[in-house]
């Protein structure tokens, strides 16, 4: 509603005479109307890409869909065959769209495909559950779709279930299994420089979380009686570890509004827009992700399983792991990605490489100029050498 009123100030400013006061109660209203969420999923909205020195149209195509995730191609109208890509967006409280400039960049090389993960409050209770063994299972076969010699990039929290999906696929010589596997800022073994957040999931055991953190979906929606995470919850949690940050980005966009400065306002409005989208998540995915990443770290010490079967990263042979972390990652700490090379022992070391970009933090590592222009290239060569 603030939104929406401000918006009309805005058109009827210029207009009247009264302009300096409408430009700031408007300006007002905008701040106070990004006070709040919204579970409307934003639209991705990548209409064009430039590939080599050519505008190509660009539509969304749904390849395959269960009812807790789809996977969604970006189709090219180029007719080029390009190394297929599948970007594992996270499952931690934002929609795929978060991952907006990520797809985007990779488009301009890569035939891109995204796991755009459903609100856990419009899955039907019929549906069945979705844990950990769940969302593994459903990233191999989303990488069983693309087929083989295809590529897998897990961006943040899934980067531990893409190494095990990966390692499942290795040790049954699945066809499908991805040539490259890029994993960035992502939480394989959260001993190493512990965060808040790390600290955080410690603090408690599991029965606090399921005690404090689940709710249950209300009956008006089509998940009724659906356990979950809500997901402003875990905005919640992010934003108060940059409170300082968050009411400063406000007080900026107050000054960009009412001094007119749009091209900023616009940018501000982008990134809200975008991070104020929040989902819910299953309950036993959040649950089963705290308790076996978090706190007791199965993947790092050897003890994960999949479906009763130990995963085994040193079984992975053929796929070259290339891991990404950012110098001011405040979520996810240095060396927590990197484990993976470790953890990868059967690799040569000419299939493993890592890098740590400077100057970023975690959002940095995936989106960004940073991004465009530093790591992106990285990533380009790896998929180019592993083809």
């Amino acid at each position: 509603m603030a939104r929406n009123t401000s918006r009309l100030i805005r058109a009827v400013t210029p207009r009247s005479p009264y302009g300096i006061f409408l430009r700031h109660f408007g300006a007002a209203l905008e701040v106070f109307g990004y006070a709040g969420t919204t579970h409307d999923r934003p639209h991705f909205g990548i209409k064009t890409v430039l590939v080599g020195n050519e505008e190509v149209a660009v539509r969304e195509e749904a390849v395959f869909s269960t009812p807790f995730g789809t996977l969604l191609r970006f189709h090219k109208e180029s007719g080029r065959q390009q190394p297929k890509v599948l970007v594992v967006a996270p499952l931690s409280g934002h929609f795929a769209t978060l991952l907006r400039n990520t797809v985007e960049t990779l488009l301009r090389d890569h035939d891109v495909y995204v796991t755009d993960w459903h609100n856990a409050r419009d899955i039907p209770l019929a549906a069945g559950r979705f844990g950990f063994d769940e969302y593994v299972e459903h990233i191999i076969k989303f990488l069983e779709k693309l087929g083989p010699r295809s590529h897998v990039v897990g961006v943040c929290q899934p980067t531990v279930a893409v190494l095990a999906a990966v390692s499942v696929m290795a040790e049954d010589h699945n066809p499908a299994t991805p040539r490259s596997m890029t994993l960035m800022a992502g939480p394989i073994d959260t001993r190493r420089n512990p965060t808040r957040v790390n600290l955080l999931a410690k603090s408690k055991d599991i029965h606090w979380f399921e005690e404090k953190m689940i709710g249950i979906v209300p009956w008006r929606y089509k998940g009724a009686g659906r356990h979950v995470y809500p997901g402003f919850m875990q905005l919640t949690a992010f934003v108060s570890m940059n409170l300082d940050k968050h009411i400063g980005a406000h007080i900026r966009q107050f000054r960009s509004l009412a001094t007119e400065d749009y091209e900023a306002a616009n940018t501000h409005r982008d990134f809200y827009d975008e991070y104020l989208a929040v989902m819910d998540l299953p309950a036993e995915f959040y649950l089963e992700t705290v308790e076996r990443i978090f706190m007791k770290h199965e993947l790092a010490t050897g003890e994960l399983k999949y479906r009763g079967r130990r995963v085994k990263p040193e079984l992975i042979k053929k796929t070259f792991v290339f891991t990404v972390e950012g110098e001011r990652d405040d979520i996810c700490g240095l060396g927590q990605t990197s484990a993976a090379l470790d953890l990868c022992s059967g690799l040569r070391p000419l299939l493993k490489r890592h890098h740590v970009q400077t100057g970023v933090g975690h959002y940095g590592v995936f989106s960004g100029k940073r991004w465009q222009n530093e790591i992106y290239p990285l990533v380009r060569e790896v998929i180019q050498f592993a083809v």
